[in-house]
């Protein structure tokens, strides 16, 4: 049986629900739990916001989550940087809009890191190729 995948609202069904009571799209009876992101690879409808993996830089955890309109980047914030002093502090202030916005123009995480930001835009650019990854957008 093909496997299908939805990316809009999943209305529950009883467990009597007959064929008759299957989307006019010819989508069979394997349908996915309803989840807030869309199965990879099915093509990119509605919003969803996803939260990449957190990853260990060498001055502390970075971790964004991502916006994605469809197949478009419409936001990205950093919910985890380093802050273990004024000078993570610094970077951070310069180097995570710079990121945003170079993402946001790009609609890719394949942009340019920011001098000396190096650690928090790896951290940063990882962390949002993985939350990428699983709807499919590379």
């Amino acid at each position: 049986m093909p496997e299908t995948t939805s990316t809009g609202p999943v209305a529950a069904s009883s467990p009597t629900a007959g064929a008759s009571q299957q989307p006019s799209s010819g989508a069979t009876a394997a349908v996915p739990p309803a989840t807030a992101t869309p199965a990879t690879g099915a093509p990119a409808t509605g919003t969803s916001t996803l939260t990449g993996t957190t990853v260990e830089t060498q001055y502390g955890p970075v971790q964004v989550q991502v916006t994605v309109t469809g197949t478009k980047i419409t936001d990205v914030t950093a919910i985890q940087v380093p802050s273990g002093n004024g000078r993570d502090q610094q970077i951070n202030s310069y180097a995570i809009p710079q990121l945003t916005q170079e993402v946001l123009t790009a609609q890719s995480a394949h942009v340019d890191m920011v001098s000396g930001g190096t650690y928090t835009s790896e951290g940063y650019l990882t962390s949002l190729q993985s939350a990428l990854d699983k709807i499919g957008i590379k």
